[in-house]
């Protein structure tokens, strides 16, 4: 009894105790699950008909795509892919598991047969080709000594059995794609069945577009009466003026003057000597190499370079200058440069062409040449004869008839240098004159030389300093992107381009970016803009400073678009056209109701035309374009039968049918209706994953993770 008199007066106690730890227990839940992270435990990055894709098997893809694409693919591009892949394949799936499609340990193996996976020499026997039993075996041998392998093996079984499922499934669909005889031959007709007709066209733009008067109920009617053509999603419109940070003019001078400085003597003062000393400069100093590795952006480069190799801005002035002479300052790219010729070789280059002709055994050669090596100088001699004729053009001699894989090219090896060259091939084209033709032997075979051309190669020292902006420019563009920043944010939304005029700046619009975008127009990547875009806290008419690639950005958000179907004023540009010619064709046809074609030729002052051999499979008439209803229509009328008015693409028409021309008959169709088949198989994986996907449920989460 008082142990419970005890327990009963520190009641308060015992609840306080039991309510922290409680309160201690839910808070350890919230701070060790992914909440503290910014993500959410069992959060997913998309939902597919009801089934998540949890994001953290979503980034675990993402990671291993980024090993496998590594720096050349952004991070938002990986997360697209990834996300593009994971949706299909769910979607797949879900058929899979409603069709009770699956794969056998066979199957797998007799996908691996017929893939590339059989090319992995683990895989193959002694004669390089598939065994099914060296497969099992080498995937057992990486379970047991090499785990690393056996776990990216996993990787690559899964993918397998994904594209066995996938294959699986689309041949059964495939296997329902066929094509009737009687289809064979609609085909063919349509293709062959051929109608010569006259026409008169009275042309929409007959009517001034002015005249046409469309209100807003109508382009409303005509969004929802085509509503597949006005489905939109999430988007953005933005402007920006941009701040580039780049070298200002005065920037440019002082780089000119700081390496017009360096090309002669200066004298310094030394605290060692107590004296002063002179420092050679870039005209006069002994020791190049470390002159241009204290002074210069390049180092010394001690290649000798032909004229081709060399900057094309200063190509022809440093080839005509002599040794010791110096060339600058001078503009190339985003530096400027002063250019010494340390050294000359004449004819330090040759463009030489040759006819190969090898033997059996030769080295690299063809595995399919079997002559011998007295047959191929036999046939190498003769081949000299016949190039040293006048009126023999090498090229042609090459191609016809050079072992080497230059023969396309008639032979041609291009320019290169002493040394590249096998050693006797090398000393004939050095040693001999432009124009000699001559054989040498080498370890390749026999070859039939001609040397085309020499130059001269020259060894340059070149000085050079980047233009890069000074810290006055960049201090001077941060303060006046700051300033822009400032007015238009103090200003009406609507000012920012009147504000941006007043200093000379230029705004760039960029409409209609997705959700999932990177990539803007004159900024290049730039996923924190479309974010901020896409934030539920930014709204219309804000504006934000970024810092972007080589300087600023002030953004303003100027339009956000709903997913759904386009508001009026944004199907305008698409539905007025439409709506217009609609509109039209009723004018023209009220106007010329009853007429004869003479009759409406004259009052409309058109023409009439003629058309012949028109096809259904080609419904094109000359002058007009592509006009697949009055085509159809004349098909279904008689010969001299005269049509009522026609709506067409680009206008209003009368036909008169003139002559009708039936396809010759064909014995059997089966070939037009397999080439149907093949056609229409051909086009399955791509039209029943995008008809799957059309139908499914897709709630994209993306831009909730990246």
């Amino acid at each position: 009894m008082a142990i419970l008199e005890n327990i009963r007066k520190r009641t308060t106690v015992l609840i306080l105790i039991i309510g922290l730890a409680l309160f201690a227990f839910v808070i350890s839940g919230v701070f060790s699950s992914d909440n503290f992270s910014g993500g959410k435990v069992g959060s997913t990055v998309a939902e597919v008909n009801g089934e998540n894709i949890p994001i953290n098997e979503f980034r675990a893809q993402v990671e291993t795509a980024s090993r496998r694409y590594g720096p050349s693919v952004t991070s938002t591009q990986l997360v697209n892919m990834v996300y593009d892949q994971e949706v299909r394949k769910t979607i797949l799936n879900q058929q899979f598991e409603e069709l009770g499609i699956d794969v056998e340990s066979d199957q797998i193996i007799e996908f691996v047969r017929t893939s590339g996976y059989a090319q992995i020499p683990d895989f193959q026997d002694e004669n390089g080709v598939f065994n099914e039993q060296v497969f099992k075996s080498a995937i057992a041998d990486w379970k047991a000594n090499d785990p690393l392998r056996y776990d990216a093996w996993l990787q690559d079984e899964a993918s397998i059995i994904q594209a066995a499922k996938e294959r699986m499934y689309f041949n059964l669909v495939k296997g329902g794609v066929t094509a009737t005889l009687t289809e064979g031959e609609m085909n063919y007709n349509m293709a062959n069945d051929k109608v010569d007709l006259q026409y008169v066209r009275i042309p929409y733009t007959s009517i001034a577009d002015s005249t046409i008067k469309i209100s807003k109920g109508d382009i409303e009617a005509y969004i929802n009466d085509h509503k597949a053509l006005f489905e939109q999603d999430k988007a953005r419109d933005i402007r920006f003026v941009y701040f580039e940070e780049k070298p200002s003019a005065e920037d440019e001078n002082n780089v000119k003057e700081e390496i017009t400085a360096l090309m002669d003597d200066s004298v310094e003062y030394s605290e060692a000597t107590d004296a002063n000393d002179t420092i050679l400069g870039f005209r006069n100093t002994k020791n190049m190499a470390a002159f241009l590795d204290r002074y210069s952006d390049t180092k010394l480069d001690t290649i000798y370079k032909a004229k081709k190799d060399l900057p094309s801005v200063v190509a022809d002035t440093l080839m005509a200058m002599s040794v010791g002479e110096v060339y600058g300052p001078y503009k190339d790219g985003d530096s400027y440069k002063v250019s010494k010729v340390m050294d000359r070789k004449e004819n330090g280059t040759v463009k030489a062409s040759h006819i190969l002709i090898t033997w059996e055994g030769a080295e690299r050669a063809n595995p399919s040449i079997t002559r011998t090596k007295e047959e191929a100088e036999a046939e190498a001699k003769r081949l000299l004869a016949e190039a040293r004729k006048e009126d023999v053009i090498f090229t042609a001699l090459a191609r016809d008839n050079s072992d080497g894989p230059s023969a396309p090219r008639g032979g041609d090896l291009g320019y290169f240098q002493e040394g590249v060259m096998a050693d006797g091939f090398n000393d004939f084209c050095f040693g001999n004159p432009t124009g000699t033709v001559g054989l040498v032997e080498t370890q390749f075979g026999y070859h039939i030389i001609k040397v085309d051309d020499k130059q001269d190669v020259v060894q340059v020292a070149t000085l050079a300093r980047e233009i890069e902006p000074s810290e006055t420019t960049i201090n001077t563009l941060f303060t006046d992107a700051t300033k822009y920043e400032m007015a238009v944010m103090d200003a009406e939304p609507e000012n920012f381009g009147d504000i941006a005029k007043e200093s000379s700046y230029t705004v760039r619009p960029v409409n209609k970016i997705k959700e999932m975008e990177e990539n803007l127009p004159g900024l290049g990547s730039q996923r924190s803009i479309v974010q901020w875009a896409f934030n539920e806290d930014t709204s219309v008419g804000d504006i934000k400073r970024f810092n972007v690639n080589n300087g600023y950005a002030v953004v303003q958000l100027t339009k956000k678009y709903k997913k759904g179907l386009m508001a009026p004023e944004d199907a305008s540009a698409t539905a007025l056209p439409a709506i217009r010619k609609e509109l039209k064709a009723k004018q023209i046809i009220a106007a010329n109701k009853g007429k004869a074609m003479d009759a409406i030729a004259s009052d409309n002052n058109v023409s009439q035309s003629t058309a012949s051999a028109v096809t259904l499979s080609s419904p094109t008439l000359p002058g007009a374009g592509r006009e697949p209803l009055v085509v159809g229509t004349a098909f279904a009328m008689d010969k001299d039968q005269t049509s009522d008015l026609i709506k067409g693409n680009t206008g209003v028409y009368m036909i008169k049918v003139t002559n009708k021309t039936e396809a010759p008959d064909v014995e059997n169709y089966s070939t037009y209706a397999q080439n149907l088949q093949t056609s229409a198989a051909a086009r399955v994986n791509g039209a029943v994953y995008n008809a799957l996907k059309d139908k499914a449920e897709i709630e994209d989460k993306r831009a909730t993770f990246y």
